[in-house]
């Protein structure tokens, strides 16, 4: 069985992760139409894959011979692709992230539940092989993980008028993917959240934060067990033209202390632990390319008889998160985390309905 599929965008990622993961899942996947902003790139990738270049995500979605709808980079239209998918009933694969506002990210979780479609947001960490088999040795060597340790270094760029909304919209779309590898290794949601920023004094208006952090607190699973803890940051302190100072004494990926060792990640496949026996070096080289991985994950979600609903309320959750977050540190006080249910969206078409 094959799933035909629409391209909404095509971003930086398109060469060393989707062209290759569409190519050696070719069994699974045929692209039948791609559009994308920039009309050159749209016709390039259209003719690889013997699609068809569409003007407007609209028309991609309505499209008869397209079964599901990959959203793989940001568009100038924000969610608005996810709806016109939701109207087409028509699966979404969303890797161009999920940094909405609060207003939009109910909308549009209401339209994916109300839609009944099958949703994915292609979270890379969480698929990553070194996140599997460390799931794995905390379930029978590591023990529960008590303290997680997760920074991510991004490059500070020069930014000012809509170029500085795309740097927002980067940091936004890496803290909600954090949060969400954090809360899927420790295997629970958060409970509460303490947010904070640094933001230089600078003589422009469009001075941005180069650093954000918080700090994420976890109920223990039962009173037999202990509570958990993560630290989660992303700094924009180093200038792009400083290339050494980037890769200087890089931070692991993700360190996680648990109650029988402790691990270090370094994406996205070498896992270092220690326990009692010494050091542990593992390199997953031989696993699967995290593309194929993702578009596989969504492939069984799509072709399932059940419904998948767990990660469209993984991935809002990660996003209420980061968005508590923003409310913690402008409040100055931690902020506790409930399930809530998604209010009556609005459009987001019209601003006034």
């Amino acid at each position: 069985m094959r799933i035909r599929v629409g391209l909404v965008g095509l971003g930086n990622d398109w060469e060393v992760r989707h062209r290759p993961a569409l190519r050696a899942l070719s069994d699974r996947f045929e692209v039948r139409a791609v559009c994308e902003q920039v009309a050159l790139r749209a016709e390039q990738a259209a003719r690889e894959f013997n699609a068809t270049a569409v003007e407007g995500y609209r028309a991609l979605a309505r499209r008869e011979d397209v079964d599901a709808v990959l959203i793989l980079a940001p568009q100038w239209c924000g969610p608005l692709p996810i709806a016109a998918a939701c109207d087409a009933g028509k699966a979404i694969y969303c890797a161009a992230g999920m940094d909405f506002d609060p207003e939009q990210a109910c909308w549009i979780k209401q339209q994916i539940e109300q839609s009944g479609v099958s949703f994915m947001a292609a979270f890379p960490r969480r698929h990553a092989p070194a996140t599997t088999r460390l799931k794995e040795l905390i379930a029978t060597r590591l023990g529960p993980p008590r303290l997680v340790f997760c920074h991510r270094r991004m490059p500070a760029e020069e930014s000012s008028g809509a170029h500085l909304h795309l740097v927002r919209r980067a940091a936004m779309h890496e803290l909600v993917e954090l949060v969400d590898w954090c809360a899927y290794v420790i295997g629970r949601p958060a409970t509460s959240v303490i947010g904070m920023r640094h933001r230089p004094d600078a003589p422009h208006e469009h001075a941005d934060d180069d650093y954000q952090a918080m700090n994420l607190q976890f109920a223990a699973p039962t009173a037999a067990q202990a509570s958990a803890m993560a630290q989660i940051s992303c700094g924009r302190y180093m200038p792009a033209t400083w290339p050494e100072a980037m890769s200087f004494r890089p931070p692991a990926a993700l360190q996680v202390a648990c109650t029988d060792g402790i691990a270090f990640i370094d994406l996205p496949t070498t896992l270092v632990w220690f326990d009692k026996a010494g050091r542990h070096i593992e390199s997953l080289e031989s696993e699967r390319p995290v593309g194929e991985l993702l578009l596989g994950h969504f492939f069984r979600s799509v072709t399932s008889l059940v419904r998948n609903t767990h990660d469209l309320e993984e991935a809002y959750r990660a996003l209420t998160v980061v968005l508590k977050a923003q409310q913690s540190e402008e409040e100055g006080r931690r902020i506790e985390l409930e399930c809530e249910e998604s209010p009556a969206g609005k459009s987001i078409d019209d601003p006034k309905q």
